[in-house]
């Protein structure tokens, strides 16, 4: 090659060089446009005295919404199993965090996608309870008070919360007009309001949602992180017609459907559906997706951003007083409430490695009303939602799950969890009173479910997909992590596969080791004669 051919391919390379790395070079993500300035239009002018007002107003133009959004589960609460046919939803669902939804309604519903619903008279038909303002405020300015049922301040207030320290603290009450005329699309905020503080608190359920994903870094999710794609949980998590795609109670164990581009499934809650199901350079990786979750490997731990997860709920040990006879609250070194009186003791975890369980796409969630007979294991333990998968599965995947630990109670002559009335100003409630024989009493009551007037407390476990706080691939787990013979490597509950080096099979490792002597055998041979000819050459 000519020295003036080579100059003009240097001169290429630099250029394309440059190209690449102003692609690559980080850039703010583009301003979102919309077609209507809400600020201007009549119908928002306000001023708005409450929720229900701004929600009528928005029902003027968006005449369907309203009817939508009353299908949904975020409004009914309740809803069928795709695989079991179980009626499950929040209404219904067993869990061991804060319990039932029921006699609790206006201190649960401050997640609810409405207005007003205190009790079972809640009517939900009604579409000027629907809660536009949760979903699409883009001021970060709008919240549900914790114990109004849904609704928001409608005027400053001062409030002593149960938990913290002693002493009033002053809320401001949002300006719901101003609110009203900057609304759009759903972004983390709206999503994370609710979602980042399921069970009570930021990062209590999930493990791998709470307030650290509002902005994240690269580092602690490449999808949402605010320099890199910087993406809503709407565009994994799609809507039509206010009805989100999916269910946690049928969760997608593997995507045989694969790239979803554009959106002809209209449900991109998976891996796949961006990625495909061979997106590696590596082949011998590719071939680990037919049994292993994407997040398995990628999301090497949960709770990353500085957020505590809790692992531990223990509601037995409710109820003691310190020595002024006062209500008991005890925080660990981390500033975590460690004892409540109200709620028991509590355990938690950062940086937490992920248990890891074949699924297959079924998940056994245990409903309030399910008898218990067979359910509770030899060690005393009742699994919540078990989920299901073998080996043998076709369709189960190797998955990553947060484990809730809890005790709580339940009727040991009925053999049924129990509805506990927990929140409420009444006599019965058990943060008022710290009774557990009052509190079930009258829960079981609201509820209308047979209870036999005794309880006992049994130990449980919850299953908690962890899909969130995906790491950059360099910090993916390494092969080693599962491949080893160590006690603690993360497959050690994975006992109905051969893993290469973890297990050992007798005709498998000689087979082996005969491959290795052989090969080390004929490397010895084969230099051994070339030697020998070397010096028959030589003496010649």
């Amino acid at each position: 090659m000519s020295s003036y051919h080579r100059r003009q391919l240097a001169a290429v390379f630099w250029l394309l060089g440059h190209v690449l790395l102003a692609h690559a070079a980080p850039q703010e993500p583009p301003k979102k446009q919309t077609t209507a300035d809400h600020g201007k239009l009549e119908a928002l002018k306000g001023p708005f005295k409450s929720g229900p007002e701004v929600t009528q107003a928005c029902l003027s133009c968006h005449n369907l919404a309203g009817h939508q959004v009353m299908k949904s589960i975020h409004w009914q609460w309740e809803a069928d199993s795709p695989t079991t046919g179980k009626r499950l939803g929040k209404k219904w669902a067993a869990n061991n965090f804060c319990g039932s939804v029921l006699s609790n309604e206006t201190r649960c519903t401050s997640c609810h996608a409405g207005y007003g619903w205190t009790d079972q008279s809640f009517d939900f038909s009604r579409q000027e309870n629907v809660d536009c303002l949760a979903c699409h405020d883009t001021t970060g300015t709008y919240r549900k008070f914790g114990t109004d049922a849904g609704h928001p301040l409608y005027a400053d207030r001062e409030f002593e919360p149960m938990e913290g320290p002693p002493g009033k603290k002053r809320f401001k009450a949002p300006d719901l007009t101003r609110i009203a005329q900057h609304v759009g699309k759903s972004g983390r905020a709206n999503c994370g309001a609710c979602h980042f503080n399921g069970g009570g608190g930021d990062g209590v359920k999930h493990g791998d949602l709470d307030s650290s994903l509002q902005n994240p870094p690269r580092e602690l999710d490449v999808h949402m992180a605010k320099d890199g794609p910087n993406m809503a949980c709407a565009d994994c998590h799609t809507f039509n017609a206010h009805q989100p795609s999916g269910s946690r109670y049928a969760a997608t164990a593997k995507d045989r459907h694969g790239l979803d581009l554009p959106k002809d499934d209209h449900d991109r809650a998976t891996c796949e559906s961006c990625h495909g199901s061979a997106p590696h350079r590596q082949a011998r990786i590719d071939r680990h997706t037919g049994k292993v979750a994407c997040q398995t490997c990628h999301i090497p731990e949960f709770a990353r951003g500085g957020v505590a997860t809790k692992m531990l709920w223990d509601w037995s040990t409710a109820g003691r007083m310190d020595g002024d006879g006062r209500p008991l609250f005890i925080k660990d070194g981390h500033g975590h409430l460690q004892y409540s009186a109200a709620k028991g003791d509590f355990g938690y975890g950062e940086n937490v490695r992920p248990e890891y369980k074949w699924y297959n796409g079924v998940v056994h969630q245990l409903a309030i009303t399910d008898k218990l007979d067979g359910l509770i294991d030899e060690q005393g333990v009742l699994e919540l939602n078990r989920v299901e998968g073998s080996a043998k599965d076709p369709n189960a995947r190797i998955w990553p799950f947060k484990v809730m630990r809890g005790k709580q109670p339940y009727d040991p002559v009925n053999r049924t969890l129990v509805v506990n009335h927990v929140y409420g100003d009444d006599d019965t409630a058990l943060w008022k009173n710290h009774d557990f024989a009052k509190s079930i009493q009258a829960g079981m009551d609201y509820a209308g479910l047979p209870y036999s007037g005794r309880f006992d407390f049994v130990e449980t476990r919850m299953n908690w997909f962890i899909t969130h706080m995906v790491a950059p691939k360099e910090k993916a787990v390494p092969c080693q992590d599962c491949h080893t013979r160590s006690g603690d490597g993360r497959l050690a509950a994975i006992t109905d596969i051969y893993l290469p080096g973890r297990d050992t099979q007798g005709w498998v490792d000689l087979l082996g080791g005969l491959m290795i002597a052989g090969a080390i055998g004929g490397g010895l041979l084969h230099g051994g004669i070339r030697i020998a000819s070397r010096r028959k050459e030589k003496t010649k």
